[in-house]
């Protein structure tokens, strides 16, 4: 984290966002892990998980998220989860159909008990989570701009 206490909000806020953007983040990490056993998944979770560093970027500032998450990261991270989830689909292929399970199934209502499924999920987690802060650093950028003119 930047040391620097005129970049971003007051301290307390920023004690209390660090407690609160780990719960967050925690939380983010569960729907997409329980995903294939209760309401959830990869796209909700990814959502949580992108809004965690959209709260720590709104309290300690731009500059901040802009070090953690470069464009080229981004760029990298997005495709590898498309890649991976393309990569899963194609897999289906071995079993005779596309996105068919090809993975042992385990214990009904175990966190390994779904296949494929929880794989899908976790690069579906990482691409829209990592996705929609992009898009959100790029609107912010893009206001940043538009005001310097």
């Amino acid at each position: 984290m930047v040391n620097n206490s005129k970049i971003g909000m007051s301290l307390i806020v920023k004690a209390i966002t660090r407690l609160v953007s780990c719960i967050v983040l925690i939380f983010g990490f569960y729907i997409v892990a329980y995903g294939h056993i209760s309401p959830g998944g990869g796209f909700a979770g990814g959502v949580i998980i992108a809004l965690g560093f959209v709260l720590l970027m709104l309290a300690f500032g731009q500059g901040v998220a802009t070090s953690k998450l470069t464009r080229g990261l981004a760029a990298n991270l997005e495709s590898i989860g498309a890649l991976v989830f393309l990569l899963i689909a194609l897999g289906g292929f071995l079993g005779g159909s596309f996105f068919m399970n090809v993975l042992k199934k385990g214990t009904p209502f175990k966190l390994f008990s779904a296949g494929t499924i929880p794989l899908n999920n976790y690069v579906i987690g990482l691409k829209v989570g990592v996705g929609l802060f992009a898009i959100y650093l790029a609107f912010i950028i893009l206001e940043n701009m538009r005001k310097e003119k």
